[in-house]
């Protein structure tokens, strides 16, 4: 299923927002006609459509209106899927309050699974079918028999070229191509920024202008002629996932971001990999899944919205030498709404990078209809 974030807007622009922002602002703020979830930041509203697409494998204009896909005007109309959707929000709140003291522990995805309207009959295909074990679970169950995170981590130190030569490179600047659900899957250049010990930028030249992200080590930003608000402001989840990915560009302090481990076992693409989950207090888990050969393929970071918990993954791949280092070439980003690929077949190491590169960007331009 096709999912563009332009499409995930439950509503029209109000009025006066195509300046800078000085202040955080709320869906009920920036949006028309938004009343369940208007207390929410833009970023974390947009991924709470999201969640909503992913469990019911809907697209915008089914929850909205055919006409929505060329009119900002009637994302803000009313339809019965909006209707019940507001319903269907109070009535989950209300399970997990009165159940789960306030946890979210039933979402959408609970009952819906992917189908518009859940299931009332059990199904034999699934009871007696094969089953199939998710690797990217959140309820991690520890494995006695695997080595401990401290080994895991040091394999893989060893891996990418060990400790030393990790510690010499402090920045790197890497150019290609990324194409994902707002290119329409074509290639457009990319550039990435990146430097010790978790700054990171991304320019992505598209089309109908430029998608730009930052994160400074403290704060990141959003800004795309794509996205609801010229400057998306990241906060929660999203500023934590922004951090997680900066800081895995440069493996050696992974061990040190979180204060708890655990260790289990799964399986990607009928390959074993070893998955080391780490936690903090009030933040959601990360996983990262590390292969026979010790190497990063993969890392799954959780970001919780209003109605549930959605996931990121990022799978690594295609690891070439870099500075006497490891690096992967090869970058997958899979979410609720879209995936895009990226590769860098041109990566210079230890290039001075101006500051302001990872500070807040400049408004991008009036988001326009494609």
């Amino acid at each position: 299923m096709k999912l563009l974030t332009v499409c995930l807007l439950a509503v029209v622009f109000a009025n006066g927002q195509g300046g800078p922002q000085q202040k955080l602002q709320t869906a009920g703020e920036v949006f028309k006609n938004v009343t369940t979830l208007k207390d929410l930041p833009v970023d974390e509203f947009m991924d709470t459509m999201g969640m909503f697409s992913a469990s019911l494998s809907l697209n915008c204009t089914d929850c909205h209106t055919k006409e929505s896909g060329g009119s900002w005007e009637k994302y803000a109309d009313d339809t019965p899927l909006k209707r019940m959707a507001r319903r269907m929000i109070l009535m989950v709140n209300d399970l997990n309050k009165n159940n789960f003291r306030g946890e979210r522990r039933v979402t959408c995805y609970t009952c819906h699974r992917g189908d518009q309207s859940p299931k009332a009959v059990p199904s034999f295909s699934v009871q007696y079918g094969v089953p199939f074990d998710d690797p990217n679970e959140i309820v991690l169950f520890p494995d006695p028999q695997a080595p401990s995170a401290d080994q895991i981590f040091d394999r893989y130190i060893q891996a990418v070229g060990g400790a030393q030569r990790l510690a010499a490179v402090k920045s790197f600047i890497a150019k290609g191509t990324y194409a994902g659900y707002d290119t329409e899957q074509a290639k457009v250049p990319v550039e990435v920024y990146s430097e010790a010990p978790a700054r990171r930028a991304m320019i992505v030249h598209m089309a109908f202008g430029d998608s730009v992200r930052t994160f400074d080590g403290i704060t990141g930003w959003i800004a795309a002629p794509d996205k609801p608000i010229p400057l998306m402001p990241l906060t929660g989840g999203n500023l934590v996932s922004a951090k997680i990915e900066a800081m895995v560009a440069f493996p050696s302090q992974i061990k040190q971001a979180f204060t708890q481990w655990k260790v289990g076992a799964a399986t990607i693409d009928d390959r074993a990999v070893q998955v080391v989950q780490g936690t903090s207090p009030g933040q959601a888990p990360v996983n990262f899944y590390f292969d026979e050969t010790g190497m990063l393929v993969r890392m799954l970071h959780f970001n919780p919205t209003a109605v549930g918990t959605v996931p990121t993954e990022i799978d690594y791949a295609d690891y070439r030498d870099v500075a006497g280092i490891k690096m992967p070439f090869h970058l997958q980003t899979t979410w609720t709404d879209g995936r895009a690929t990226i590769e860098l077949p041109d990566i210079q190491p230890n290039v001075p990078i101006d500051a302001a590169r990872f500070g807040r960007p400049a408004p991008a331009p009036p988001p326009r209809l494609r």
